[in-house]
């Protein structure tokens, strides 16, 4: 079985008039595999986060962009022996592109297709021991630093999305996750038990 850790909790504010974000960082492994979801873009977090994890940059082997939107993705690059999955491609340093059959290869890791947040987004469901299914979400859910972070279904699918582009797919996608995972780990904000 996988295990999954947040390495970095997402965030967005502001602050004297301007803006900071950088998405929610998931560490995975499974076997010998390192994989992180979504890197995000603030590095000097991140850098720290895998110092304690005692865990250089060589040793990612997969980074995971649950969608294409920068404050998710602009460190991916930092990531020199991983490859790069998406919702359907891996891609390599050496400009090869494959496919993948929603899963990442090696791994009981599934990659799932949820649009509506992006119509390229994607969420990945690890099988763990301690949680059960963890759905690492993306902005299929995610809150300003502000708001009140209310997980009931009802809250969870109604939850407004300034940034959506199809929000049938989006209301769509939230359904879909809600039956399949125990917890959530959102694009920005804490990781949540769902309601059964």
């Amino acid at each position: 079985m996988a295990e999954a850790k947040i390495l970095i909790k997402g965030y967005a504010k502001k602050e004297n008039d301007a803006e900071f974000a950088s998405s929610t960082t998931t560490l995975i492994r499974e076997g010998e595999l390192n994989i992180i979801v979504d890197p995000g873009m603030d590095r000097k977090q991140l850098l720290e986060a895998l110092k304690s994890e005692n865990l250089p940059l060589k040793d990612i082997n997969y980074v995971i962009l649950t969608h294409y939107h920068l404050d998710h993705t602009l460190l991916a690059g930092i990531f020199e022996n991983a490859k790069v999955l998406d919702n359907s491609g891996i891609y390599s340093w050496n400009g090869k592109i494959g496919e993948h059959d929603g899963k990442v290869p090696g791994t009981n890791i599934e990659i799932i297709k949820t649009p509506g947040h992006d119509m390229f987004h994607c969420s990945i469901l690890v099988k763990t021991k301690e949680y059960g299914c963890i759905a690492i979400v993306g902005d299929v859910f995610w809150w300003r630093d502000n708001q009140d972070q209310i997980t009931d279904k009802e809250n969870l699918i109604k939850h407004e999305d300034p940034y959506v582009k199809n929000r049938e797919d989006l209301m769509n996608s939230r359904k879909e996750i809600l039956e399949v995972a125990d917890y959530i780990i959102p694009g920005h904000g804490k990781m949540f038990k769902v309601e059964k």
